[in-house]
């Protein structure tokens, strides 16, 4: 008999912990890091990117925002470690480029890959049977445009790729390919005077990676991919030249049906039966819950954050991320820095854990490193 060791199977199918108790009824899906946050810039704002000032990450975030960038190249790599207090190889890493192509238009690709580090596989004896490296990765193109001075719309298409098949007698894990659009919009108005201070208003809504349902098992029940919604608004204290304070709040909804209680003959006695369409089930989640409204509520994640930045040099950040108990009891405060020295900038996020559920980044250091070709170069 084989057997795959037991930090693996958690590392495997364990991404998101929850913790029991009658209430208890969170959504999972196929290819859960779609959702993972992939930069430290949004990392230091409580994962929240929706309506924040544009960057070269906003492609999983809002890629509308690219419009109103004020570069016209940039590059980014991104690296978030991973479940570091069990393992040292699983991580994720992403690459972003986006370009400015006029006032009015920009474009967008990146790779996003997460790696599950290497699986020893053993025979019954403890027997070393060879290794497997599960992965999964992402790769993504935006087009953004200006519909005014203001306003702005983008599409984006996502190739997804799930590869979490172990190669032993009997696995009925498959391989995923798939597809997935992005719809987004972004709002962000003039700077105007507010008496001691100018100011500039910022709104942004993006649903993500909507596509068909997938078969993670041979032969079993098709699993939703991660359709997401982000509502977000921010504004932006403009106190002079060299110093302003930005403050923002988001919104997130997964757009999958919420799983129905069902008796032991598997008929659903509270709630709506999941077994539908993904078109369907976007609608069906505003309304399918078994405890119905309250539970509905229970689904939106709230962040909220804060960044100063100073002459455009130097930028600290602070955030709070509220998921309810009973959908992944994910909270956590997060702290952040970012350095720019001409071209280039350096971001750094840490995450608090406030919660009795164990977070997978927590005590860990994200990093991203953006490179800026085509704008106004500052220096210290």
């Amino acid at each position: 008999m084989k057997k795959i060791s037991l930090i693996a199977i958690a590392t495997l199918l364990g991404i998101f912990s929850s913790y029991a108790q009658d209430e208890v009824n969170p959504i999972t899906t196929a290819a859960p890091f779609l959702l993972i946050a992939p930069d430290a810039r949004a990392g230091g704002l409580a994962d929240m990117g929706g309506a924040t000032s544009s960057d070269v990450s906003s492609l999983h975030y809002n890629a509308a925002k690219y419009a109103f960038s004020e570069s016209e190249w940039q590059i980014g790599l991104n690296y978030t470690p991973w479940l570091r207090n069990l393992t040292n190889d699983v991580s994720l890493t992403s690459l972003f480029v986006s370009n400015k192509i006029n006032e009015r238009s920009a474009w967008a690709t990146s790779l996003t890959y997460f790696s599950l580090g290497s699986i020893e596989l053993t025979d019954g004896s403890g027997i070393s049977l060879g290794s497997e490296n599960p992965n999964e990765f992402a790769i993504d193109g935006a087009y953004s445009l200006k519909l005014s001075e203001v306003i702005s719309m983008a599409v984006g298409l996502r190739f997804i790729h799930s590869d979490l098949a172990v190669r032993v007698d009997n696995s009925e894990i498959q391989t995923v390919n798939t597809f997935a659009v992005d719809v987004s919009m972004f709002y962000q108005s003039e700077e105007k005077n507010f008496g001691d201070f100018n100011g500039r208003w910022r709104a942004g809504v993006n649903i993500s990676n909507i596509g068909p349902k997938v078969e993670l098992v041979l032969g079993g029940d098709e699993s939703f991919i991660p359709t997401n919604l982000k509502m977000g608004g921010g504004f932006d204290f403009i106190l002079d030249n060299a110093n302003t304070i930005t403050a923002n709040l988001e919104l997130n909804k997964l757009l999958v049906p919420t799983p129905p209680i069902r008796d032991s003959s598997g008929e659903v006695i509270a709630g709506k039966d999941d077994n539908v369409n993904f078109l369907t089930g976007m609608v069906q989640s505003w309304y399918d819950a078994p405890r119905g409204f309250e539970e509905e509520m229970e689904e939106f994640i709230w962040q909220v954050s804060a960044e100063y930045l100073y002459n455009d040099v130097f930028s600290v950040r602070a955030g709070y991320f509220h998921e309810s108990a009973n959908k992944g009891n994910r909270q956590f405060f997060t702290v952040g820095t970012g350095f720019k020295f001409r071209s280039t900038t350096l971001d750094v996020s840490y995450l608090i854990n406030t919660s009795d559920v164990n977070n997978p980044l927590e005590s860990t250091l994200r990093f991203s490193l953006t490179i800026n070709l085509g704008d106004s170069y500052a220096y210290f």
